[in-house]
């Protein structure tokens, strides 16, 4: 991990770590050298992803086909965390022998080749108890981040959860996002571990959640399934960050600043790896960059005076 143990700074951790490459590719330099364009208590903790095909996934379908290695390059040289999204749920022991996901944890924990030196430690995020014990056995080095694909909406199970010495961060369910009497109860340690799911645009009321993660996590498995059908209200239309703002659940830029900081939480998940990076950049314009100078990030990422959009 890197260091995250100033309490004033927020922590962001953003999705597309094989999936939006390219993009990152042209933000990062931007980010390293242009530190005024962003808001001064804002980081990035980590990035998140996985790349198509490896059955431990889960949580959305890894679609991204950049080379590994040049993915922890790039991290590595801006000194960022990297989380392979490990997050199926429905692994069975067999499974564990994948070849492809072990190979990705190797790398990750950067013990099979001697060439990486980086300041920082990468995690993998999950669900699977299995496969958590597996990770500390195999890949001790790699630290572990609860997955929100558990859907803990009961307190309760999120203190368990976070009692758990095995996890470096836990990501509680969004319904859980504005329990601020419970949340302030949470001792200094347990605060310091939650991830919370900031711009979710699921239906607050969806009892199907954890059916839809298991539908993905067959997807990943290769078997043969019919996709989720949501039947959550005002579905149509896909992701809207618009709508994301609307829900109860939203966390906003002024809550992290006003609310959630002052109480001692600093890590905000931004989720978004199905979408497009020029969402996922709205994304960072919205919660890192200072107003007056996002028109310089995106002039900088890919505005020029002979763009057309139609």
């Amino acid at each position: 991990m890197s260091d995250q143990s100033n309490k004033t700074t927020a922590y962001f951790h953003l999705p597309g770590l094989f999936e939006f490459y390219e993009f990152y590719k042209v933000f990062l330099p931007v980010y390293k050298e242009h530190p005024e364009f962003f808001h001064d208590q804002c980081r990035i903790g980590s990035v998140y992803g996985a790349p198509a095909d490896c059955i431990w996934g889960g949580g959305r379908v890894g679609y991204g086909d950049n080379d590994p290695i040049q993915v922890l390059d790039l991290m590595d040289k801006y000194h960022i965390s990297a989380r392979l999204t490990f997050s199926n749920s429905l692994l069975r022991e067999e499974h564990l022998k994948d070849e492809k996901c072990n190979r990705l944890c190797r790398l990750f924990e950067k013990s099979a080749s001697d060439h990486y030196v980086s300041p920082v430690r990468n995690g993998i995020i999950v669900h699977s108890d299995m496969l958590t014990r597996y990770i500390l056995q195999n890949y001790p080095s790699l630290y572990l981040v609860s997955s929100t694909t558990k859907v803990l909406t009961n307190f309760e199970d999120l203190q368990s959860e976070l009692s758990r010495s095995e996890f470096s961060y836990v990501v509680p369910d969004f319904r859980l996002n504005r329990s601020f009497d419970r949340l302030a109860s949470l001792s200094e340690d347990k605060k310091r571990k939650v991830e919370f799911l900031c711009n979710e645009c699921c239906y607050v009321g969806c009892t199907d959640r954890k059916a839809c993660y298991e539908n993905v996590s067959r997807k990943a498995l290769g078997e043969d399934c019919p996709d989720h059908i949501c039947n959550a209200p005002e579905h149509e239309g896909g992701y809207m960050f618009s709508k994301a703002m609307k829900s109860p659940a939203f966390i906003s830029s002024d809550d992290i600043r006003d609310i959630y900081i002052p109480m001692g939480f600093n890590n905000f998940k931004i989720e978004g790896r199905s979408l497009g990076s020029a969402l996922l950049l709205e994304f960072i314009l919205y919660y890192m960059t200072k107003p007056e100078y996002q028109i310089n990030v995106r002039e900088m990422i890919y505005l020029d005076n002979t763009l057309d959009l139609f």
